[in-house]
């Protein structure tokens, strides 16, 4: 999700705002350059060109370092610190970030605390959380931990960290937190079209929902739930596929080399096989592209 794909899904459009590739902080404060250049869109205001906000979010456990960082993020230019505290990978927890410091309560406490501090009151601050490392068990201490140091928000991915990706998210466990909190919760996981949103809805009673992977798997699906919210019967245009996929292309070369950007293509297209049969069928004869160029007259005569 770096600022081209950011792009992609803004120029469709239907969500409120997007949320940056995590910042990963450890050794030392990021300087407002990188954030600069990692995050674009703090050069515009935070929104990207269709004026969508764009949050800026970091992962890390050292809570000054973590404190300094949020606020080189704002000179360069963020309106909304975000943190990380649910990435499952195992290099990043290897090294003390995401989802293990959810072992220990007064670690995220101490962070948020120390961002919370740091920035001026304007600039609000939020969190990501799973509902716990290996079970559950300090899932409310967790979420009172955060919320004691001032955070507004808090997006709620309802699994474990040992629990992957692993089917299906605990939702329920997300409604015993927007029943017990004064934050802002937000729903996520498994949200991947309007029947399973409204099933979300019922079950966690939020009124605010992440949608992540099923962004990548789906780019028109946020333009979707709200035409289909409002009544309306909502289709994909193969014709605006096309020529979205196309656009995606151009802008990746803007930014990295053939080899890079054929690579992106071809992950996102694995994304895509989840939501687009035409693509699962495919899929083989995508990857064995060997240049952009070709990949981009696959996927056209694939969609038409």
């Amino acid at each position: 999700m770096d600022h081209t794909m950011r792009a992609l899904l803004s120029r469709i459009g239907g969500m409120d705002y997007l949320v940056s590739e995590f910042i990963r902080v450890t050794q030392y404060p990021i300087p407002s350059s990188t954030f600069k250049r990692l995050i674009p869109e703090n050069q515009q205001a935070a929104k990207t060109q269709y004026n969508h906000p764009v949050h800026t979010q970091l992962l890390g456990s050292n809570a000054e370092l973590m404190a300094h960082s949020a606020l080189n993020a704002v000179e360069a230019g963020a309106t909304h610190i975000d943190v990380n505290f649910g990435c499952p990978a195992k290099r990043v927890n290897g090294h003390g970030g995401g989802s293990v410091l959810l072992q220990t309560p007064d670690t995220l406490h101490e962070i948020m605390s120390a961002i919370r501090k740091s920035l001026p009151n304007e600039i609000p601050v939020s969190a990501k959380i799973r509902l716990g490392f290996e079970n559950e068990d300090l899932l409310f201490e967790n979420v009172a931990a955060i919320e004691a140091a001032g955070v507004g928000t808090l997006t709620i991915h309802g699994r474990t960290k040992k629990d992957g990706y692993k089917p299906p998210a605990r939702w329920e466990k997300i409604g015993e937190i927007q029943d017990k909190t004064k934050m802002i919760v937000v729903a996520n996981g498994d949200i991947i079209d309007t029947e399973s949103l409204l099933r979300c809805q019922a079950i966690t009673g939020c009124q605010h929902f992440m949608i992540g992977r099923g962004s990548l798997n789906n780019p028109f699906i946020f333009q979707q739930l709200r035409a289909e919210l409002n009544g309306e019967i909502s289709s994909i245009d193969k014709s605006i596929f096309i020529k979205l996929f196309s656009t995606y292309t151009k802008e990746l070369k803007q930014h990295y080399d053939e080899v890079a950007t054929l690579g992106r293509l071809k992950q996102w297209c694995g994304h895509l096989r989840f939501n687009f049969v035409e693509i699962k069928e495919n899929l083989q004869a995508l990857r064995r592209s060997k240049n952009t160029d070709e990949i981009t007259t696959c996927f056209e005569e694939i969609m038409k």
